[in-house]
C-alpha cells in the first residue's frame, strides 16, 4: 500500500522512516522524497498487511499519512491513445495493448507528475 508522508521542518530533520522500520520489523520502499528546508513529502510502499501498524505509529510521530489508493486517473473520454504519457513515465505504469489503447498499471505509480504534464489532452491527473 501507497502512504504519502508529509514532514514539518522539525519532523525532517528527524529519522522517523528509520525509527518506524526499527521499531515495527516492517520494511518500507521510499519511492519517491522531496524534502527542502521548509518541509517534505515522501511516497512509501509498505506491505498492505502492516499498512495499519505503520501509519499509526507514523502519526504518533507527529507525521501526516494520506493513504493512496491509486495514483494517476485516466479519463478515457480524453485520452487519444498518443501514448505521451508511455515516454516519459520513468516507471513503466502506462502501456499500449495489441491494439494501440493505452492502459495504466498504477500500482507502479510514484506521483512524480511527468505523464500528466506530457498529457496533450489532460486526460490524465493525480487522485490524492
Amino acid at each position: 500500500m501507497k502512504l504519502l508522508l508529509t514532514f514539518s521542518k522539525k519532523k525532517g530533520r528527524e529519522p522517523v522512516i528509520a525509527q518506524v522500520v526499527k521499531q515495527t520489523g516492517v520494511l518500507i520502499s521510499v519511492e519517491r522524497a522531496h524534502i527542502d528546508s521548509v518541509s517534505g513529502e515522501v511516497l512509501i510502499d509498505v506491505p498492505d498487511t502492516d499498512a495499519r501498524e505503520v501509519c499509526d505509529l507514523m502519526q504518533a510521530k507527529g507525521v501526516t499519512v494520506r493513504i493512496l489508493e491509486h495514483g494517476v486517473s485516466l479519463n478515457e473520454e480524453e485520452c487519444i491513445d498518443c501514448g505521451a504519457c508511455v515516454s516519459v513515465c520513468p516507471k513503466e505504469v502506462f502501456y499500449m495493448d495489441e491494439e494501440y489503447r493505452l492502459h495504466l498499471r498504477d500500482e507502479r505509480c510514484v506521483l512524480c507528475g511527468k505523464c500528466i504534464t506530457a498529457c496533450p489532452h489532460h486526460a490524465l491527473s493525480q487522485t490524492l
